[in-house]
């Protein structure tokens, strides 16, 4: 895939990087969740669309509220991975892949849709007409975002600058709080309900934070077996000098609550 305002038009995969992505994505606490809950969505009797659900990391944690999800994605590994972990778990979740932009829902079929990091990847002023058809009256659309803070947690800055090092093109880093940008199009469509922005401490220990940041664009989407086993041993390296085992890495959420117009 290539996105022109993404790591200088790089081409990158998150299906080649789809174990580490099942293994050590999963990282939401359930706090971050809190204002799509406190919203009403994602409950029971409701029948949710997670755009972009990679190895279905949003609709299994939720899974638990019972609303009906689909997920869908345009990676043919994180799909089966999504489908591996729910069928572990024993979750009836119905994976599908597809790109947002070629989904074909028929009129109204769901009370929400959710996207969770990945909204910068869609095609808007496709997605965004799509989205006002396939929601039922009164349907929201939540996109949600979860960043660590550089600037503000050493162990998170030394990491982005070792990733800079071998992926000077990637554009994933340097983040401060913001809200999410939401495209002009969708005012043809929706109407912005709610913004949200708020801090969160993950804990992590040696081993997860090094896979979290492997499993990030700029590293095992992007770069060739050899330059990311380098990357993971210097990694690694530095993190045993300046990480206790276990630590906690400053995150800021941001979200964003539409409503069908």
């Amino acid at each position: 895939m290539k996105i022109e305002h993404i790591d200088n038009n790089e081409n990158f995969d998150f299906g080649r990087t789809s174990a580490d992505y099942a293994k050590y994505r999963d990282i939401y606490p359930p706090e971050f969740f809190s204002p799509i809950i406190d919203e009403g969505l994602c409950l029971k009797g409701q029948k949710i669309l997670d755009l972009g659900t990679g190895t279905g990391v949003l609709p299994r944690a939720l899974y638990k509220y019972g609303g009906n999800w689909v997920g869908v994605d345009i990676s043919h590994s994180q799909i089966d991975e999504a489908i591996r972990l729910a069928g572990r778990d024993a979750m009836n979740i119905d994976f599908q892949c597809v790109s947002a932009e070629d989904m074909s829902f028929s009129d109204k079929t769901f009370d929400a849709v959710v996207a969770c990091q990945c909204f910068t990847y869609f095609e808007h002023d496709r997605l965004a007409p799509i989205l006002n058809r396939i929601l039922k009256d009164r349907g929201k659309f939540a996109v949600m975002y979860l960043a660590w803070l550089p600037f503000e947690d050493e162990i998170a800055q030394k990491s982005e600058q070792l990733v800079l090092k071998y992926n000077p093109k990637w554009t994933g880093c340097n983040e401060r709080r913001r809200y999410i940008d939401i495209p002009k199009t969708y005012g043809k469509f929706f109407n912005l309900d709610k913004q949200e922005i708020f801090d969160l401490d993950i804990e992590f220990d040696i081993e997860s934070w090094n896979g979290r940041m492997k499993s990030c664009r700029g590293i095992g989407a992007t770069l060739s077996q050899n330059e990311i086993e380098k990357w993971e041993k210097e990694h690694l390296d530095l993190l045993r000098c300046i990480a206790p085992k276990k630590f906690k890495i400053k995150h800021y959420a941001a979200y964003s609550i539409l409503s069908k117009r």
